[in-house]
């Protein structure tokens, strides 16, 4: 047996043996993971979560709510960026860093500017079309950025965080009734059954101009099919109260999904650990299962478990034999990276990318060395004895480098420790790493609200009093848990 086997096992053995169900717990979940942290990981965790809060709350425009792509570097805004921002909001009021009459008026502010901006089916002068907005607009007018396409997913996603919003700002005064219309016309202004395209399963996006990969219609050759972050995208979709889609689209989106063993483990395939992830901050997935995961004898939530293990163990076994990679420093999700190059580093070639999905599974192995802090961070509640002590370690094995102002830089890494190349991304320290040296919205949005939903659940027991989110899982057939006799 050789030294990758030993290694792959012990971490296998090493991870199940710390999860423990809690045979209901106060969500009626399964699989939480029971685990006390040290108090020099608590300090770290209270750290972390204050410093990325902060680039949520420094960074948006305050006079539209806007929240930048990345940050130092002067971008776009990214509109799920936006979602991840609104999701932050009551996390800093709850944890004292900023106060709920300040908060509400963030919130506010982003839900007037999305409610009123303009939308129609021209391609410049608007910020969306059919409820739906485009991936990325311009920081200070709130119009399209260049040609980028009317984004389900990146819509779902803001939607996502003003839901939370919504639930949240619950008072019985002006401001907070006004911030529940908001949320009401912006969500129900969506036109799901449209973006189908005529088919059960809804599309992946939309442009006004012919384009590459796209029908005569203007849509994308490509729809929400294969298990990914589209699983909150469906639930929306099917919980609209105005234009729901057929539960039927649930029923093909789950017969398109990849069930597969990887280093040891049985559970559903996607590469990246995002994927894994971001339905996960608002919909509390624990003991609720639909005809799918029934059939397969666990939940969504055990899902993600699995597929965070195993990139823990597949960076322990290290098959690239990638610096740096092991049971303490780990994880692949979408990120930046240093150039799009290949040339040779000890001795062998090595081909490195810059932003790429990266990810590791049956279905696809992308990885060129570069680790993403938010794959371990975004996933504290699956498996919090193995993530928290895999970020305390990559923050004390690089410092500053790689964790500044706003938390964990976006990626590193640590084949890529010679200067020299010119880089599209970053900096190289010498003798240590390859360090990006840009936050990107999309990646600090997991880190903050899954370690608050494993500190106390806070978004996911917003979220299960949700009306529409609880409409969106009944229809998708899930029963059991929390939702037992809701539906």
């Amino acid at each position: 047996m050789n030294v990758a086997r030993l290694l792959l096992l012990a971490a296998l053995a090493g991870s199940a043996g710390c999860v423990t169900p809690t045979g209901g717990g106060p969500a009626g979940g399964s699989s939480f993971a029971a685990y006390a942290p040290t108090p020099r990981e608590s300090a770290f965790l209270d750290t972390l979560s204050r410093r990325t809060f902060d680039f949520f709350w420094e960074t948006t425009n305050a006079a539209n709510g806007l929240t930048p792509d990345r940050w130092p570097t002067k971008s776009f805004s990214s509109v799920a960026a936006v979602g991840f921002a609104l999701t932050a909001y009551p996390i800093g009021v709850e944890r004292g860093w900023v106060t709920r009459d300040a908060a509400r008026e963030r919130v506010l502010t982003t839900l007037r500017f999305f409610w009123t901006a303009p939308q129609g089916p021209q391609s410049t002068g608007v910020t969306g079309y059919k409820g739906f907005f485009y991936h990325f607009l311009d920081m200070d007018t709130g119009l399209r950025f260049a040609t980028v396409e009317l984004s389900t997913i990146d819509t779902s996603l803001l939607l996502a965080g003003a839901l939370t919003c919504r639930q949240y700002f619950d008072r019985d005064d002006a401001g907070d009734r006004e911030v529940r219309a908001l949320v009401d016309s912006i969500y129900n202004r969506v036109d799901w059954n449209w973006a189908r395209d005529g088919d059960a399963l809804v599309n992946m996006g939309w442009r006004p101009e012919p384009a590459p990969h796209q029908n005569a219609r203007g849509f994308i050759i490509s729809e929400w099919a294969g298990y990914d972050e589209g699983m909150i995208l469906y639930v929306l979709a099917l919980g609209s109260p105005t234009h729901p889609v057929d539960p039927v689209a649930w029923t093909q989106w789950t017969q398109t999904y990849k069930w597969d063993r990887f280093y040891g483990l049985d559970f559903v395939q996607f590469a990246p650990l995002f994927g894994h992830q971001y339905s996960h901050l608002w919909v509390d997935f624990r003991g609720i299962q639909d005809e799918y995961m029934r059939g397969r004898g666990i939940d969504y939530f055990e899902n993600s478990r699995r597929a965070t293990l195993s990139q823990r163990a597949y960076a322990t076994a290290n098959p690239g034999q990638w610096i740096g990679y092991g049971p303490d420093a780990w994880g692949l999700a979408a990120s930046d990276g240093p150039l799009d190059s290949a040339f040779v580093i000890d001795g062998r070639t090595r081909t490195f990318h810059t932003y790429w999905a990266r990810g590791a599974g049956t279905n696809e192995i992308n990885d060129d060395g570069t680790l993403v802090p938010t794959a371990a961070g975004g996933s504290v509640p699956f498996a919090p004895e193995v993530t928290i002590p895999a970020l305390v370690a990559m923050r004390e094995r690089y410092g500053e480098p790689l964790f500044g102002r706003y938390g964990f830089l976006d990626a590193f890494n640590p084949t890529l420790r010679t200067p020299g190349p010119r880089l599209h991304h970053g900096r190289i320290v010498p003798g240590l790493s390859w360090f990006d040296t840009d936050y990107l919205g999309i990646d600090q949005g997991p880190i903050i609200a899954m370690t608050e939903n494993w500190r106390n659940e806070f978004v996911w027991k917003l979220m299960r009093r949700d009306a529409d989110v609880v409409r969106g899982l009944c229809r998708a057939g899930f029963t059991g848990g929390w939702i037992a006799g809701r539906c």
